[in-house]
């Protein structure tokens, strides 16, 4: 594959080769082989050095600053310089050797005016080629770049969400595991088991930008299956996964805010038996997944929070990984909260 320097100087050499022979095929039947060569070497070494100025080194520093209302200036004074330059060639080339074309007038500054407007065209063109190559580099450089950041930025996401082990909810789910050793050893086994592999998943096993759908959703069901032990009857939790393309593949950690979020702000008033709804479906290439839970004022403006690994973290990784492949809606009408996610699976952006 060839490289993108390469392509430039490629482009650069066949450029400049192209306009030397147009130069030269224009003037070698007036002139000796040498003074042809040597007006086509002046020309286009002119046409470089102020080219390679205005484009190289102006306009790759405006861009980079952002500002290019100064480089307006100084393409308005290259050009210029770089119109003089070749009118001045012009000119020495009619006078010494094509007086005919100028109907004998011998006056240097009145042939020089009129070779300086026709060689404006010639300084439009070199100049703009060249400026205009070069701000393609720039805006690929920086697209590129600006790519590299949204990459390390979505990797930091998922590095944060692998480190998001709540304090409260492992000592809590520990202490629950101790409670149940004295009461029911295998309910006890069970939870430990399911936790370790919640661990397991959350720190070891999803540190790639997309893991198999079954793997990630197999983590949920462990997720949910810790928080409704530890929870017992306090809660009343209804899970439904059809899942059929478990070989698709899929961000990892992306659903799980919202299972935390239902769990830890899902509302539990006396009297009042809490719940939790989820359904998730994979079918056709696109992911389905819905919950919802009842929460309190109080409890319902925590959860619309989108600090630390909340809603607003998980929208940004989808503008990311899932730009125009993704549909989320959060309503929370009614004390209820609901959030629906519709995601085409294959179109994840790694």
């Amino acid at each position: 594959m060839i490289s993108p320097k390469f392509q430039k100087w490629l482009f650069l050499l066949s450029f400049w080769m192209l306009l030397a022979i147009t130069v030269w095929l224009q003037i070698k039947q007036d002139l000796p082989l040498w003074p042809s060569i040597a007006i086509t070497v002046l020309t286009i070494a002119g046409s470089i050095v102020c080219a390679h100025i205005l484009s190289d080194l102006m306009l790759a520093h405006a861009l980079r600053q952002r500002n290019l209302k100064r480089f307006y200036s100084y393409a308005f004074f290259m050009l210029l310089l770089l119109t003089v330059y070749l009118g001045f060639l012009n000119t020495l080339y009619l006078l010494k050797y094509r007086p005919d074309m100028i109907n004998g007038d011998t006056n240097f500054l009145s042939v020089f005016w009129v070779r300086f407007y026709i060689s404006i065209p010639s300084s439009l063109l070199i100049n703009g080629t060249l400026c205009g190559m070069r701000f393609y580099q720039e805006h690929v450089r920086i697209e590129k770049k600006h790519a590299q950041l949204q990459q390390a930025h979505l990797e930091g996401q998922v590095r944060f969400l692998q480190s998001q082990i709540n304090p409260h909810v492992m000592f809590n789910v520990l202490n629950h595991i101790f409670i149940l050793m004295k009461k029911d050893v295998e309910i006890a086994s069970f939870l430990l088991l399911k936790f370790s592999d919640v661990l397991r998943y959350q720190l070891y096993e999803c540190n790639r930008n997309q893991v198999k759908l079954s793997r990630e959703i197999q983590y949920l069901q462990d997720l949910v299956a810790v928080e409704q032990l530890r929870w017992g009857n306090e809660l009343d939790v209804s899970c439904n996964w059809d899942i059929e393309d478990n070989e698709s593949p899929i961000a990892p950690l992306l659903l799980v805010p919202f299972v935390e979020n239902a769990f830890k702000h899902v509302s539990r008033l006396e009297g009042h038996k809490g719940y939790i709804k989820i359904h998730c479906s994979a079918q056709g290439g696109f992911l389905r997944f819905y919950i919802e839970n009842p929460y309190t004022m109080l409890s319902g403006k925590r959860q619309m929070n989108a600090h630390g690994i909340g809603l607003q973290n998980v929208q940004n990784r989808l503008q990311l990984q899932y730009p125009n492949a993704h549909e989320l809606i959060i309503d929370p009408s009614d004390h209820v909260f609901k959030v629906t996610l519709v995601l085409d699976l294959g179109k994840i952006i790694i």
